[in-house]
């Protein structure tokens, strides 16, 4: 990598760092500035934390055998009398390595997007991560319903219910919005003593008919419930007693 083509976004660097593509002086630039910028850090972990979680939900598989096959009878490769330049690849085998490179590559990406790994569940236990990876958690910082709330127009089609729960010991700290399954949700974080409950609101039409469910995924706990055709998932690293509080609380609620 020469200076001629660094890019100037300096998060871009963290990538091609943890990428292993930077030359020694700008490995060591970029590591110095990651000890210096906490959001560069934050990149960092969050980077690392997806790494992780990619590998642990999408473990690297081996071509089926067929799979070269289909590759050489699409492109046309057909096996060559040996002769003496029958070492030299052709045209059509380095066809064959860049299709068979990029059915792989487009594979892998197909699954994470589509794949068993990406359920709901998994996804907000995600977005719930990487929200406590960044400098702050929430996109609106406010304790004031009547704040986050208009917040979220012209940003999502459709502003979530947002209500009080300060007395029940659950104060509100802001929103922000998050992806699920390709569609901008709204979240609300509340926090309860030091731990943050993320609470995504998914609209009608993907787990419009959602039974109430609790699980544990990574050490978080997840309880999910639909009222008036909004599916609401609540993520936490509180105890499952606590968080189905906070779930009967914020129902009881009135807007």
């Amino acid at each position: 990598m020469t200076d001629s083509n660094a890019p100037d976004d300096p998060r871009l660097l963290v990538h091609a760092y943890l990428d292993g593509e930077l030359d020694p002086a700008h490995a060591l630039e970029i590591e110095r500035q990651i000890a210096a910028d906490p959001a560069l850090a934050a990149e960092r972990a969050r980077v690392e934390a997806l790494r992780r979680a990619i590998a642990d939900k999408l473990p690297r598989e081996a071509p089926p055998p067929a799979l070269a096959r289909r590759i050489e009878a699409a492109v046309g490769l057909q096996a060559r009398p040996s002769s003496r330049f029958s070492s030299r690849p052709s045209w059509r085998a380095l066809a064959a390595s860049v299709l068979l490179a990029v059915f792989a590559s487009s594979g892998a990406t197909w699954i994470a997007l589509q794949g068993g790994a990406g359920t709901t569940a998994d996804t907000v236990v995600a977005d719930h991560m990487r929200a406590l990876m960044a400098p702050q958690p929430v996109d609106v910082v406010s304790t004031d319903r009547h704040t986050v709330k208009p917040w979220f127009n012209g940003r999502i089609p459709q502003a979530p219910r947002v209500v009080d729960l300060a007395n029940e010991g659950f104060p509100l700290v802001g929103g922000r919005v998050d992806v699920v399954g390709r569609v901008p949700v709204p979240t609300l974080v509340y926090r309860h003593r030091q731990h943050l409950i993320s609470l995504f609101a998914v609209p009608a039409g993907r787990d419009a008919t959602l039974a109430a469910a609790r699980r544990a995924i990574s050490g978080y706990n997840v309880l999910s419930w639909t009222d008036d055709g909004i599916a609401y998932w609540a993520v936490s690293d509180l105890a499952a007693a606590d968080l189905d509080t906070f779930a009967k609380a914020f129902r009881a609620a009135s807007p």
